[in-house]
């Protein structure tokens, strides 16, 4: 990876392992060194930005990882987030069109007229048909859903799920960090080596 590459990251950056700050720093400092990053919101980013917005939602988001996300930021409640992180969830984006490519976490709902209109299915739909003749010309890459190296790399169709379960035990084929090169049409694996599998 060099600065003129352009990354796009999927989402879940937090509630996924002991270290979500540490994540974010990456990023931030990635952007500061002059790399080109795209981040799209994951349904954890959301739920952490609902939980800011309507108390009712943070069980909900403390269920699903939260809680240890707070213990990364050294924080015991939201409203001490400092603002450059509070910033970084709120520019993340829910789709990315670009050259041929459409970039969300989860999907797209294709029961609609207009495939990006459904906000929510970005964020958490599963189990759609993986040759979609709504995208046209386009290639749709998403994650979300965790799959196994096999299926990653056997995939047919304009729908490419690149989530390997990175945090996950590797006993169904899973644990494995999976980015896929947009110019050469590959893609490259890194096993998780915290993992005790």
């Amino acid at each position: 990876v060099d600065k003129s590459d352009k990354i796009y990251c999927l989402g879940d950056y937090i509630d996924r392992g002991h270290d979500s700050k540490g994540v974010i720093d990456f990023i931030l400092q990635l952007r500061s060194e002059g790399y080109e990053i795209h981040t799209i919101r994951g349904n954890h980013e959301q739920m952490l930005l609902d939980s800011i917005m309507y108390e009712f939602e943070i069980d909900r988001w403390l269920e699903n990882g939260g809680g240890e996300t707070m213990r990364s930021f050294g924080i015991r409640s939201l409203s001490e987030l400092p603002e450059k992180y509070l910033s970084f969830f709120r520019e993340t984006k829910l789709c990315i069109k670009k050259e041929g490519f459409i970039f969300v976490h989860a999907g797209l709902n294709f029961n609609k007229k207009d495939i990006l209109e459904d906000k929510d299915a970005m964020l958490w739909i599963r189990g759609f048909d993986p040759l979609q003749p709504a995208l046209k010309d386009q290639i749709l890459i998403h994650g979300h859903t965790p799959k196994s190296l096999k299926y990653i790399l056997n995939q047919k169709g304009n729908c490419i799920n690149i989530d390997g379960g990175c945090v996950y035990n590797e006993h169904k084929n899973l644990g494995n960090l999976v980015a896929f090169d947009l110019n050469e049409r590959t893609f490259v694996i890194e096993k998780n080596g915290e993992l005790n599998n």
